[in-house]
């Protein structure tokens, strides 16, 4: 079998680098209100960002279950983000159009740091079908576990019974995380990166998607 390519999603195949911070924010909002907590001013500009800070202590205070919350705040993100992908307010880039060659000759992945819910509706809005999904688990665990940590990356692989292959992502810790976990790591460039500094530890670089197929070393395994 020939070494899969597996590709991040934000900022690769979805526009932008990551879901905007009002998402999470309202999405915390419809959890605490569903919940029936009523938190201060201070706790409420905590829970609403998304980092797991403080979030334990305010949810005890507030008398609910701290994991509780973080499941229904991912649960409303995810249904937020979906509505603006049907919508096509946040679309898909028009390079992904270069996936189909690869999926003919190989493997390929989706692993993003971004809820598992909205990459598996991202890749069901591809033109192509991914051959593994993985995305963050709406738990503390699997937040702990993100990119640049390789933890993903190794989950995909291991469900394909690979040890080898390519990372593409837009950035450091997409790499970071790619050769972590055995992987080539592809940086890919789009308007967002435009002018970040090379990733020490990138095999390649690339301007699009398009390019994948035609890369040496992509071309080599393939």
């Amino acid at each position: 079998m020939s070494p899969p390519i597996l590709f991040d999603m934000d900022g690769v195949i979805l526009e932008g680098p990551g879901t905007d911070p009002q998402v999470y924010a309202d999405a915390a909002d419809a959890a605490l209100d569903e919940l029936g907590a009523e938190p201060t001013p201070a706790q409420l500009t905590d829970l609403r960002r998304h980092n797991l800070e403080h979030i334990s202590d305010h949810c005890d205070a507030l008398g609910i279950d701290a994991e509780a919350f973080w499941k229904l705040k991912d649960e409303y993100a995810s249904e937020t983000s979906h509505d603006l992908i049907r919508s096509g307010e946040r679309g898909l880039y028009d390079d992904i159009d270069a996936l189909a060659d690869l999926a003919d000759r190989t493997t390929i992945g989706l692993v993003t740091n971004n809820r598992h819910a909205t990459a598996e509706f991202v890749a069901d809005h591809m033109p192509v079908e991914f051959d593994v999904v993985r995305g963050r688990r709406p738990t503390f665990d699997d937040f702990r576990r993100k990119k640049p940590e390789p933890d993903f990356i190794d989950d995909a692989l291991s469900e394909l019974g690979v040890d080898n292959g390519f990372y593409v992502g837009d950035s450091h810790k997409d790499v970071t995380a790619g050769r972590a976990a055995g992987l080539e790591p592809i940086y890919l460039r789009r308007s967002h990166n435009r002018h970040v500094d090379r990733p020490v530890d990138a095999a390649a670089i690339v301007d699009s998607l398009v390019a994948l197929p035609t890369l040496p070393a992509v071309v080599e395994t393939i």
